[in-house]
């Protein structure tokens, strides 16, 4: 009897020692998926600048979202998954999906203009404005300590645009608003999470999206004569869809808490690819700029999770009483 209790100890032991590694493992993993995705994200950002130059900025977003439809219709097949193409709310699906369209067309006009380290930059600010929407949105309330992050982080910006003060194209106010389109595209789905699937999201953003362009598209036609521009255009489907796999892939393994921080890595391959593709070179200012904001993430992040260990400690008090 006794060496059974020792067995059994020793192997709960076993267990506590392996459970952990195996959560490092994930977690590990998790941040790998998270870098692929951010930087297929960058080489989105950068296929769409150099086309921009080919065509006209309508055609490059039409491009985009017709072969990520096409590729999403093929993976999950509505014909024999028709429960992909139901939602539970409609109009918060069709209002998400602008938004995302919005976020798309304001971003790639403003990268006819703007070097890629430039748009990063100011669409690092997206998670202040998450924040500071989430309380009228979503009841998620914030205290004066993260107040006063966004609040430095829109400084950031500001270092980086620099109005009126020989700053950057005017282009840059398109970007500020694609990333306010953007947080709100990120509040709705968050919203939707309770109700439809991701693969319905995915469906009907692409959907939207593919619809609505091909209505204009043809009053900005330019046939493209080379395969390589033919192939981009394949291409930026293609990196959109398989970069927003690896991040929902990561996100399943490891928490966002662990997981946010690395989207900064995406300013690293944004100047490689701005400089090896365009040759551009960040300024000072951007780089000052996009430290503050960077820094003031990093902080808001910090303090989300803390605050969340605060509660979860909490409840299991609550939960447990007093022994």
């Amino acid at each position: 009897m006794a060496n059974a209790l020792a067995s059994c100890g020793a192997f709960r032991y076993l267990l506590a020692m392996i459970d952990p590694a195996r959560q490092r493992r994930q977690r590990l993993i998790g941040v790998a998926l998270m870098c692929g995705a951010v930087a297929l994200f960058t080489f989105l950002d950068t296929t769409a600048k150099y086309l921009g130059a080919h065509m006209d900025t309508v055609q490059v977003v039409w491009a985009r979202y017709a072969s990520a439809f096409l590729l999403a219709l093929a993976i999950f097949n509505p014909l024999t998954r028709p429960g992909v193409m139901v939602s539970r709310r409609p109009a918060l699906q069709l209002t998400r999906s602008l938004m995302m369209l919005g976020s798309t067309v304001l971003n790639f006009y403003a990268l006819r203009y703007l070097q890629l380290d430039q748009t990063l930059a100011i669409f690092f600010s997206t998670p202040f404005v998450v924040a500071a929407l989430a309380g009228p949105m979503l009841g998620e309330w914030i205290g004066w300590r993260r107040w006063t992050a966004i609040s430095i982080g829109f400084l950031g910006v500001v270092l980086v645009v620099r109005p009126g003060f020989g700053g950057i194209h005017p282009a840059a106010l398109l970007s500020v608003a694609g990333v306010f389109c953007f947080a709100l595209y990120g509040v709705m789905t968050r919203m939707l999470a309770r109700y439809d699937s991701s693969e319905t999201q995915l469906f009907y953003g692409n959907l939207v999206g593919v619809v609505l362009m091909s209505l204009v598209v043809p009053f900005f036609w330019t046939t493209p004569i080379s395969p390589v521009i033919v192939g981009l255009m394949i291409l930026m489907g293609a990196l959109g869809s398989f970069g927003h796999y690896l991040l929902i892939a990561g996100h399943r393994l490891a928490p966002a808490s662990v997981l946010s921080p690395f989207m900064y890595t995406q300013l690293i391959w944004g100047i490689a690819l701005g400089y090896l593709v365009f040759r551009d070179i960040p300024s000072g200012w951007t780089l000052a700029g996009a430290g503050v904001v960077i820094a003031s993430g990093l902080y808001l992040l910090n303090r989300e999770r803390t605050l969340h260990s605060v509660e979860a400690a909490q409840a299991t008090s609550d939960a447990t009483g007093p022994r």
